[in-house]
């Protein structure tokens, strides 16, 4: 028999959808790099603890931010995804001195996503250049590098290509201003979530990809400048993306990205 205590319990649940929340202690490491671009654009350590502190108002989440790759073993213990807000990260993952460590990580299903420039690969002199590219294809799902990709900044309409998937929830399209990749070189099996049209033709900007090892990719080619990351709607693409790359449910009206206005306000910049 049901008592009355339990059904309250049941009645006061029932209020609290368990999309809303994570299991305790799920470990998200968000990972930047040294400046690279004008002030006001690929603001790497800037824009990852702005996301970390949105990924905070999802109960259980453990945001962490890091200034390079790789952390020491104790950070890795237990991570679920692993960001990436970067100069090119497939140099970084893939180097000859991460590659094992990381590919370990991917095997044991945690997740990866990258954004924007961290979707890049294929810059340095590590290795045979297309042999490091669909490695990291494999991980990711695709890469974007100049050439072939191309690089157009504009307006364009951001459009949902997938409106059912977790991370299309709580967000509409908007006319974004922003640095596209253009023609990024994709998985067969990756899944577009995100297009612009650009020159008359239609790019993919997001894909999600499951990978062969049962883990969870995003790539987001979005995210050059800082006003983008300022808006709601943008902050919510990238939160439902991590915590979906993590195997953390995302809310039917997506993720809480609310953050005080003065967070998302870049400091003057100095001389």
């Amino acid at each position: 028999m049901i008592n009355h205590y339990t059904a309250f319990a049941v009645l006061v649940f029932s209020f609290f959808p368990r999309s809303q929340a994570a299991e305790p202690n799920v470990k998200i490491l968000m990972v930047s790099s040294k400046p690279d671009h004008p002030y006001a654009s690929h603001m790497y350590a800037f824009e990852c603890s702005l996301l970390a502190k949105a990924l905070r108002n999802t109960p259980g989440v453990q945001a962490i931010t890091l200034s390079a790759w790789p952390p020491d073993a104790e950070t890795l213990a237990g991570v679920r995804s692993i960001v990436f807000y970067s100069s090119p990260a497939g140099e970084v993952v893939l180097s000859p001195s991460n590659r094992q460590v990381f590919l370990n990580l991917m095997g044991q299903q945690v997740g990866y996503v990258a954004i924007h420039w961290s979707t890049g690969v294929g810059y340095s002199k590590l290795s045979d250049t297309q042999t490091l590219r669909d490695d990291y294809k494999s991980v990711l799902g695709g890469w974007f590098r100049r050439p072939p990709c191309g690089v157009q900044i504009g307006r364009s309409n951001l459009q949902k290509t997938n409106p059912t998937h977790p991370i299309s929830r709580g967000w509409d399209g908007w006319q974004i201003h922003d640095e596209f990749y253009l023609n990024p070189v994709l998985h067969e099996r990756a899944q577009s979530l995100l297009e612009v049209e650009v020159d008359e033709g239609t790019h993919v900007v997001g894909w999600t990809f499951q990978r062969p090892d049962k883990g969870r990719s995003v790539g987001i080619t979005l995210g050059h400048f800082h006003h983008n990351f300022a808006r709601e709607d943008f902050r919510r693409i990238l939160v439902n993306s991590i915590l979906w790359s993590a195997n953390v449910p995302v809310p039917h009206g997506g993720a809480d990205v609310d953050v005080p206005a003065n967070d998302l306000k870049l400091a003057p910049k100095s001389d």
